[in-house]
């Protein structure tokens, strides 16, 4: 078993700030991201089976997908989706979220 505190990766640079906390796993990989306000994590798709979960710990903003697509985002939000399918987050304000990869990528 392993225990980490999300409270210790709460910071907030210009952009986005990454930090892993799970990695090197056969099955999934965790990733703590933080996007200063204003900041997008570019719309993006990777050419694999899977699927990847993004979930909102904090702040508010808006999953971004194909075609312009958004969804509002806020604390306690979780978007699931297929690896392929174009994937992205825009952070109205500070926001952290959790990325779930499986498998990793």
């Amino acid at each position: 078993m392993k225990k980490m505190s999300l409270n210790d990766t709460r910071v907030f640079e210009q952009g986005m700030t990454r930090f892993f906390l799970v990695e090197d796993s056969p099955y999934f990989k965790i990733i703590n991201f933080n996007l200063s306000a204003g900041h997008t994590f570019p719309v993006h798709s990777h050419d694999l089976d899977g699927e990847l979960s993004i979930l909102v710990i904090e702040g508010d903003g808006f999953f971004l997908g194909k075609d312009g697509a958004e969804l509002p985002a806020t604390t306690g939000d979780i978007l699931i989706s297929e690896i392929r399918e174009p994937h992205g987050v825009r952070a109205e304000s500070d926001m952290r979220i959790v990325v779930t990869i499986a498998p990793p990528i």
